[in-house]
């Protein structure tokens, strides 16, 4: 029975060896949650109060878009929403609490670049007086749409203005000697 022992003991070693592999892969998957938690931005909607700033257009601004002042982000949008009366686009955004943003200051949506995206960028104010919880950010600039002004730019051909400085033609130079 001496060779059954010790086939027993090696399944155990190699069971132990499996046990361990699968410890580590809990773990890699518990940290790898818990990082995809954090920047989800679900773990900072806990340390956030919400404001409201309607636009007339927001092009590429969706849920979870950044909300950025001077560039850096302070925030996210949590929700969007047509005014059916308006048709503006009533948008909730979601502030750290750290972050106080003065009643006067201005919500612009800016482009991430040519390829689409865009975020909210917040311009903020000399007032004195704080948005609180819930309140609207009254002064705003909706997106831009960049195509439609580039069409527009090639599609109607300025008349160009015949300037009177125009450099002589070959006839004119005739006349200068």
């Amino acid at each position: 029975m001496v060779a059954g022992e010790l086939t027993g003991t090696a399944m155990s070693k190699g069971q132990l060896f499996e046990s361990m592999i699968g410890v580590v892969v809990l773990a890699v998957a518990a940290a790898f949650l818990s990082y995809a938690y954090q920047t989800s931005g679900r773990a900072l909607t806990a340390r956030t109060y919400t404001l409201n700033a309607v636009f007339g257009r927001i092009d590429g601004v969706t849920p979870g878009s950044e909300v950025r002042i001077s560039g850096v982000k302070v925030g996210s949008v949590a929700d969007s929403i047509l005014d059916p009366a308006t048709f503006e686009a009533r948008v909730a955004l979601s502030v750290a609490k750290n972050v106080e943003i003065p009643e006067d200051s201005v919500a612009k949506i800016v482009s991430d670049g040519l390829l689409g995206g865009a975020h909210v960028s917040i311009e903020p104010g000399a007032s004195d007086v704080m948005l609180a919880e819930g309140e609207t950010i009254s002064i705003t600039q909706g997106s831009v749409d960049l195509l439609g002004l580039a069409v527009q730019a090639f599609t109607n051909p300025a008349t160009p203005a015949k300037s009177e400085t125009a450099a002589p033609g070959l006839e004119d130079l005739g006349e200068l000697q």
